[in-house]
């Protein structure tokens, strides 16, 4: 196979690769149904559920900032568990913990917030299912059906746990709530049935779809594109396209130094993996090098949109990298890509499945 073949195939790949984690750089999104604080809620809820710490890390800091109690983040954050799993919840009070001593370090004094009411002893069970019906506006009635028949254990824990131990506490009000849930739902794939059941209880608690069309503006800022789409049919706007038409593909063709190959490689590995971990509009940057000639390196760099590789240029991490490395380039040349048969990639890619 040619080396041309190759990157062409590399390309292909990366680009189908891109589309289910695509970002949308449009971070001036103007919001007028949602206020700041269900705004930074929302990127704070859908970035735990995805796991994205550096970036949680940043939205963390905008929802204090925009006055968000610690206690209020804190509540979310604890509730997120029983939708996105213990994992993705402890790190989220991680992150929010580290956030919380820089801030104290440089002196900023954040709200504590209300605790929570100690909630009153009694039936769970039908505390729950109370909570529950409220939510979803349907008296039960019947027989279980579905999964709370298959596993009856698990309807137990449900309205035991979630819809009691927690959704009885007020530290949040229930509107609230399932704000958070379909922020974290709707940025995690596989989970339509059971988003689509909680914006059917969104809007029983006040929520409109107005807001959940902004919402869904935060979540392809923080999800991607895909994952927003799926928001917005399930309210029945418009879905947007994922391949974006300024969406930008190179091929950097560089030469190092011999002195200096083994440094170089840690600061690009080190760089490259920052850009895409932290910037939402870096698809990707895969650095690669010849296995015959190692100092001949190639970069596959894909960009949502011309104003995302304008972001990138003014990256922190990108402006070390480039500081760093200057002595030890001895070649650089930047090769602009066109896709030749965009329609086609998924088909190719689909077969990886």
């Amino acid at each position: 196979m040619s080396t041309s073949t190759i990157f062409q195939s590399t390309i292909a790949l990366l680009f189908i690769l891109s589309v289910s984690t695509s970002i949308a750089q449009e971070k001036d999104i103007r919001m007028t149904a949602l206020n700041t604080h269900q705004q930074t809620l929302a990127a704070i809820s859908a970035l735990t559920a995805t796991g994205n710490l550096p970036e949680l890390k940043s939205a963390l800091n905008k929802g204090l900032d925009a006055g968000l109690t610690i206690n209020e983040i804190k509540e979310s954050l604890v509730q997120l568990y029983a939708y996105c799993g213990f994992p993705r919840s402890l790190n989220g009070i991680s992150t929010l913990m580290t956030v919380l001593e820089e801030r104290k370090g440089n002196n900023i004094k954040d709200r504590e917030g209300n605790d929570a009411t100690p909630v009153k002893s009694g039936d769970k069970y039908q505390s729950g299912k109370h909570n529950l019906q409220q939510l979803t506006g349907v008296e039960e009635k019947g027989p279980k059906t579905g999964a709370n028949a298959f596993a009856p254990v698990i309807d137990v824990f449900l309205k035991e746990h979630l819809f009691a131990d927690i959704f009885n506490r007020d530290v949040l009000n229930y509107r609230q709530r399932e704000f958070v849930t379909i922020a974290a739902l709707a940025a995690i794939p596989g989970v339509e049935p059971q988003l689509k059941a909680h914006l059917s209880m969104g809007k029983n608690t006040g929520i409109t779809d107005v807001q959940l069309a902004e919402l869904a503006g935060v979540i392809e800022i923080n999800a991607g594109r895909r994952q927003a789409n799926i928001l917005r049919k399930l309210i029945g706007q418009h879905e947007l396209p994922v391949i974006q038409s300024d969406m930008m593909v190179r091929i950097s063709e560089i030469e190092i130094i011999p002195d200096y190959l083994e440094e170089y490689k840690s600061i690009l590995q080190q760089e490259s993996s920052q850009s895409v971990k932290m910037e939402p509009g870096v698809i990707s940057i895969f650095p690669m090098y010849q296995k015959e000639n190692p100092t001949q390196f190639r970069l596959l760099e894909i960009y949502a949109n011309a104003a995302a590789y304008q972001s990138h240029l003014q990256s922190a991490h990108f402006k070390h990298y480039k500081t760093t490395t200057l002595k030890m380039v001895k070649s650089l040349k930047l090769v602009d890509m066109a896709m030749l048969d965009p329609a086609t990639i998924e088909l190719i890619f689909g077969k990886l499945k």
